[in-house]
């Protein structure tokens, strides 16, 4: 074991809680997928492997022991099925938003296109607004000042899949039709479902 702070045996146990708690959603997702490819399963094996990685490094840390079994990788079922070295890769965003305060997300719209209408009429609505300001600012930002523009963060997520070459312009009908779960490398969900939990005693 490494000189470092050690983990406390509260923090294993509540780690290992969390491996319980994941199998338990990941057994409820696969015995009542709602589709064939159900992300609802794929997301619960994606907290699966988290929770049982984070319980397996917790435990080596502390105790200098292992649990008996792997996480899968290329070889799982779920696991990335693409190239070794891919020659491009897809970064997938998705944030979603609810609107909080119209009259203040049109205020800032009507700041950046004195064109709108003042005070939400014709040619001055809702989606004028969110059209102005989306096309105004960079996406990171808008999530860093989304309660200034009347807006309320909800889920968000970040795949980075591994992707072939393409010509310009040749995906972008259907940017999303090819978001094939078994390519990804790596992503990042944000959402209240993931906020750590108080262990019971």
């Amino acid at each position: 074991m490494s000189d470092a702070a050690q983990p406390t045996i509260a923090e294993v146990r509540a780690a290992a809680e969390a491996v319980k708690t994941a199998i338990d959603r990941h057994l409820e997702a696969v015995s009542s997928p709602s589709t064939t490819d159900d992300p609802a399963v794929f997301s619960a094996y994606e907290q699966l492997a988290a929770a049982a990685i984070t319980y397996d490094q917790l435990l080596y840390e502390a105790y200098d022991e292992v649990t008996p079994f792997e996480v899968p990788g290329d070889e799982g079922a779920g696991g990335y099925h693409g190239p070794e070295q891919p020659e491009a890769i897809s970064v997938l965003i998705r944030r979603d938003y609810l609107i909080t305060d119209p009259k203040r997300l049109r205020g800032q719209a009507e700041r950046l296109d004195s064109s709108l209408t003042p005070g939400g009429g014709p040619g001055g609505g809702v989606n004028a607004a969110i059209g102005v300001v989306f096309g105004e600012y960079e996406p990171d930002e808008i999530a860093a000042r989304s309660e200034e523009f009347g807006l309320e963060e909800g889920d968000s997520t970040l795949w980075v899949a591994a992707a072939e070459p393409t010509e310009p312009g040749e995906w972008l009908p259907e940017p999303f039709e090819n978001a094939d779960p078994q390519l990804l490398i790596c992503r990042f969900d944000v959402s209240e479902v993931y906020d750590d939990e108080e262990p019971e005693d």
